[in-house]
């Protein structure tokens, strides 16, 4: 006669639910952090805005124009990472925003009045920076209402991050105001905040950059212009960040008036596919 067996199975518990709830709680926890992880990089991009404007209290405007440029860098993954984990949702679409609005609304144009807009005219300088913010908020808001995308390759007016970045720019390229050119300097950043904003609330397209390099293979040819633009940054990092935002803020209306001048018919992209609304995460 055999002895008695010790195995669960003998207790009526199949062996094989013993061994999966285990594994259906590391699920369930690495479902949650997929959830998590996109609202970490938008925590992040508010951090980085409310720092930024910390450092311009405190004068720093080089340090506070870094930050809020890499609040853009944080902004653009937040998207990403959602849509890689298929974790998309109404709240993350709203959270984006709200910290869109202070990093890359409010943000930009309280440094800009602390560095020197306020100096054009005590009583109302203050109307600049925030006819900025409002177009800020506006773009956001038209972004968000956007139940169809026609074409998945191009923002619909100036994206927010972008106009952020320009304007930052200036403040990186000449933190510090000399008297000798203080003048014209902040007369030129007045008239960047008002074109800048007027052009996030218009209809000229911007590239998004999002198709750039699906469906293709990538040339070891390509590795020379990239080298060439990330050297430049290292070694002209003002300079450099103030041209890439000069040429991409001109490229909106550049492109329609070439449009206007030479007409060509388009056809619409195969890959990605047009997106039937705004997601998560999505640039505006």
């Amino acid at each position: 006669m055999s002895a008695p067996s010790n195995s669960p199975l003998d207790e009526g518990t199949p062996l094989a639910t013993t061994q999966a709830k285990p594994v259906l709680r590391r699920g369930a926890r690495l479902r949650r952090g997929a959830y998590l992880l996109p609202s970490l990089f938008t925590i992040g991009n508010i951090v980085m805005g409310f720092y930024a404007v910390i450092s311009g209290l405190r004068g720093d405007f080089g340090k506070a124009a870094a930050l809020v440029f890499i609040a853009g860098v944080l902004d653009a993954f937040d998207g990403r990472i959602a849509r890689a984990f298929g974790t998309e949702s109404d709240f993350g679409k709203e959270y984006d925003s709200l910290a869109d609005v202070l990093t890359f609304g409010a943000a930009p144009a309280l440094l800009t009045y602390l560095w020197g807009i306020e100096a054009l005219s005590p009583r109302d300088a203050w109307l600049l920076p925030l006819l900025y913010l409002v177009c800020t908020a506006t773009r956001l808001a038209r972004f968000n209402v956007q139940h169809k995308i026609v074409d998945v390759r191009y923002f619909v007016g100036l994206p927010a991050p972008a106009a952020a970045g320009a304007i930052c720019s200036i403040l990186f390229f000449v933190p510090d105001l000399n008297p000798d050119y203080q003048r014209p300097l902040q007369w030129i950043t007045a008239a960047a905040l008002v074109v800048i904003g007027l052009l996030m609330v218009s209809t000229f397209r911007y590239r998004s950059f999002k198709a750039v390099g699906k469906g293709k293979r990538w040339s070891y040819r390509a590795l020379v212009p990239i080298a060439v633009i990330v050297l430049t940054i290292v070694y002209l990092p003002r300079a450099t960040f103030l041209a890439i935002a000069i040429l991409y803020v001109i490229s909106g209306p550049l492109a329609s008036l070439s449009g206007r001048l030479w007409p060509k018919r388009e056809t619409p992209p195969s890959d990605p596919p047009p997106s039937s609304g705004p997601v998560e995460g999505a640039s505006a």
